[in-house]
This record gives C-alpha cells, structure tokens and sequence, in this order.
C-alpha cells in the first residue's frame, strides 16, 4: 500500500509518499481500505516532533480518523463484516490506504453521507461528545462557549450545543468566519483580533467552556464562568502552565478539568463509539449534523494540507483522498 509517512520530524516538507505493508489483521480488528482520511492539529504536532504517538501504534504514519470499506473482519469481531461503510477512530496509521482498527472504534456510515464527509467526523465528535456532553455535562438552555469556532472541533462542537438547545458563544480569528460560525448555530461570536472576548460577555454568565488555547486564555475563562461552572481544556496551544485563583474557584464552585483521547483504551473508544451512534447518529442520518468541509487534498498532496491547517485560512475540515 501507500502511505504519507513522515520521513523526520519537522515542516510540511517532511511528509513523503512511501510504500508500506498492509497492516496485519488482529482478532478484533477490521481491515478498512481507506477512500478518505481527516487531517486534525495533533497530525501536525506528530509531524513537528512533538506528539508522539502511542506505544504499539505505527509512529510514522500520522491519521487519526479514516472512512473507508471494510474488506476483512478479525476472527473476533462480531459487529461489522466486509463491504461495510464505516469511518474509524485510530490511534494513529490514517494516512494510508488501508488501516487495522478495533472493531469498537468504528461507526457505520449513514446512506446520506459521502467518504469525504465521514472521514471528517470521528475525531471532533469523539472528542467533543466526551468533553462537552460527558465531561462538561452540557445541557439544555445552558450557556456554552467553544473558542476558535471555525475550526473541526469548534464547528463540531457549535453544531452539537445548537442542536441540544445551548445558547452558544465562540471565538474566531477573521470577519469572514464570522458568517460561517453563525450559520451552524453560534448566536454570540467575537472576533478575537479585534475585540476581548472576556470584556464583550458578562463575567459569570458561562456555564461551559471548551478551551484548546490554555495561556492567558485560562484566567479570562475562569472568570467568565458562573456558578458550578464547567471548564473542558482539551489543548494549551499558548501554554500548559497558568495560575489560578484557588479563591475564586472555591467561591464559584467552579470544576475543572480535561483529556486527550489518543491515549484511552480500546473499551472507553467503543463506549464513547456507541454513545455517539445512539446520540449524535440520528441527527446525522437527518442532515441535521453535517461536515463543513474546507478543502480535499489528494493524499500525495498531504503536504498542502498541513499547510493550510497551520495557516489557520480555513473554515471547517481539512480532508485527503485516497
């Protein structure tokens, strides 16, 4: 097979076309011949050397959510068999044609879906449903913010709160994704280049946040948040070490807390893959969820692709073809 492999650490250059095996099929595994693979920030943070990937794992071949065709099914596995549509949560190995994931990690691909669109799903909704709806503990009427709205995990995690009747806020960085953001359901948006998004919005009105920014970004949430509270950090892309005021924490009952999803087991992935396909599948197979799709890249353009993710000029999805 091909895959995008990342020849060492470094800039968009690194990342090569190279032939690799197929993977071997384990007993609870599907192998999935690939037509469609999501490009996600961590894939860049791989590439630059500084998000290695798990023990186990295939540690030069970045991906972390595919949509393809299952063309073998492990002795063990029960839930899918050959030809099925599925996109998959990996662990890593996605940029490349075919890929042997856990039997729990993958979802069937609605009818009304294309690859192009499927493969931009599983990373944003595991990892929003988790933080925000799991973690967070989001619910109806309540107010949420998600910064950096334009981007895969904040138009997934905008659409969710809109759909499960929050009243969102976001952050964006330019006035053309204003627009974008507003139109999947985000009714109070701030442009953060031109305005403070913590002197825009009363402090104490949030019920939910979901940071990947952390830095200075940490004490502006804190005091944006209300009473029990709920701060998500998903990411410090500014800086992992902060102060906070344990007063302030104390007085407002705030909770705190976080996770990475790369790292959990096999049995938390099915957990959350069965909560998404009760929950978030329904509103999918409606066209009421939907993968705001930026631009697709052939695989062995893979380079562009980091590009453009590290430019940040871009609303929603990045995608590679296969």
């Amino acid at each position: 097979m091909q895959a995008v492999v990342i020849t060492e650490p470094g800039g968009p250059e690194v990342l090569q076309v190279q032939e690799r095996t197929i993977p071997f099929l384990g007993k609870d595994e599907v192998l999935i011949t690939v037509h469609a693979a999501g490009v996600n920030r961590p894939d860049v943070f791989q590439r630059r050397g500084n998000y290695p990937a798990p023990v186990g794992t295939v540690a030069d071949i970045p991906g972390l959510e595919v949509a393809g065709v299952v063309v073998a099914v492990g002795e063990d596995c029960r839930s899918f068999e050959a030809g099925d549509r599925v996109m998959a949560l990996v662990a890593g190995g996605g940029y490349a044609q075919y890929v042997a994931v856990d039997c729990g990690s993958c979802i069937r691909i609605p009818d009304n879906l294309s690859f192009t669109e499927a493969a931009g799903m599983p990373e944003t909704l595991f990892t929003v449903w988790h933080n925000v709806f799991e973690r967070g503990r989001l619910t109806r009427g309540e107010r949420f913010l998600v910064h950096g709205g334009a981007g895969g995990i904040g138009s997934t995690a905008i659409q969710l709160a809109h759909l499960f009747a929050a009243e969102v806020f976001t952050t964006v960085g330019g006035t053309d994704k204003v627009t974008f953001v507003r139109s999947l359901g985000a009714s109070h948006i701030v442009n953060y280049k031109e305005s403070d998004f913590e002197e825009s919005w009363n402090s104490g009105s949030m019920d939910v946040i979901l940071d990947s920014i952390g830095g200075t970004y940490f004490e502006k949430n804190i005091n944006l948040l209300a009473e029990e509270g709920r701060l998500v950090v998903i990411n410090a892309m500014q800086g992992a070490k902060v102060e906070l005021n344990l007063i302030k924490m104390m007085q407002k009952r705030i909770h705190l807390t976080g996770s990475t999803l790369r790292n959990r087991s096999l049995e938390f992935k099915k957990q959350l893959a069965d909560a998404i396909s009760q929950n978030v599948l329904p509103l999918i197979e409606t066209g009421a969820y939907k993968t705001p799709i930026a631009e697709v890249f052939s695989y062995k353009d893979a380079r562009y692709a980091h590009e453009l993710m590290e430019s940040r000029a871009f609303s929603g999805k990045i995608i590679l073809a296969f």
